[in-house]
């Protein structure tokens, strides 16, 4: 009889999943730690090591993992169950991490999420930072009413409660702002091949990330992400919706949100740039547009 999966949930603000352990390198030291320090990571990679394929995607502090293997070296094989992958795997996004980045209690059900970029935990209200670099979208448990405009909230593998400021997190879901809006905090910030965080962030990061701040889980994928949403009408496209780029004969392998600073206008984590920028549509860009697609459920 097959074995059920263990269930974990990322213990460190944000973890990176490999495509296999064997092709880390050693400049990605500090993202390996339990608690990985992702700011440091990025600082460290040249301008090449950004886009490294050994990187698929990064999970948020709390995230739910299906753990497939737990090998004696301290790597986990898992699946993030919160990033839809339909074509690597129907539960979710696979990949390995180290098994020190995971905790294996389940807490409270989460109730509010992170509304900053970044953000840090603390050891008591108005306290010192012991858990730097949580990022935008992070969903957190609270522990308690707030106390001095700050909020106690559960962390995985911890059993005291730590402490976020009351102006860094809000009831989930709750569409405060638009998506577009979101996705504009985010701009200037770097381009990670994987990334999901403000250190460093690829496009299909970029636009899972800016809508499951808003509680609309898409796939990971930008090609996933096509197949999830509606197409629309040549010229129907809207502030917020999606545009879609492939060349010819092949799958979608960019997206970006349509932007509202004019005709053609584009908001996206840029491969060539290295960063998130908005901009209107370059030429060669603009020769690979296939589609604009909306997301239809959610808040808009």
């Amino acid at each position: 009889m097959a074995t059920e999966p263990a269930v974990g949930f990322v213990a460190t603000p944000v973890a990176t999943l490999w495509s296999d352990p064997a092709a880390v390198r050693p400049v990605d030291a500090p993202a390996l730690a339990p608690r990985a320090d992702i700011a440091a990571w990025v600082s460290r990679m040249d301008h090449d090591q950004r886009v490294g394929e050994c990187v698929v995607s990064q999970l948020l502090l709390g995230e739910r993992v299906l753990v497939d293997e737990l090998r004696p070296d301290g790597w986990a094989r898992v699946v993030a169950v919160e990033q839809p992958a339909a074509r690597l795997d129907p539960r979710g996004y696979p990949g390995w991490m180290p098994a020190a980045q995971l905790a294996f209690t389940a807490g409270p059900e989460p109730s509010l999420v992170v509304d900053a970029v970044t953000t840090g935990l603390r050891d008591r209200p108005g306290g010192r930072v012991v858990l730097p670099g949580v990022v935008l979208g992070t969903r957190l448990a609270p522990a308690g009413p707030p106390v001095d405009g700050f909020q106690p909230v559960h962390v995985p593998g911890l059993e005291r409660p730590l402490w976020a400021s009351g102006g860094a997190v809000a009831p989930w879901p709750s569409p405060a702002t638009g998506v577009l809006a979101l996705a504009r905090r985010l701009v200037d910030r770097v381009y990670v091949w994987g990334g999901m965080s403000g250190d460093g962030i690829d496009c299909s990061g970029l636009v899972h990330l800016a809508w499951r701040r808003l509680g609309v889980r898409l796939p990971r994928d930008a090609s996933d992400q096509a197949d999830a949403t509606a197409p629309l009408p040549p010229g129907e496209e809207r502030p917020g919706d999606l545009y879609f780029f492939a060349r010819p004969g092949r799958p979608v392998h960019h997206v970006g949100f349509v932007s509202d600073r004019g005709p053609g206008h584009l908001l996206h984590a840029c491969y060539r740039q290295r960063l998130v920028v908005e901009e209107p549509m370059p030429a060669e860009r603009a020769a690979t547009l296939v589609a604009a697609h909306r997301v239809v459920s959610g808040p808009r």
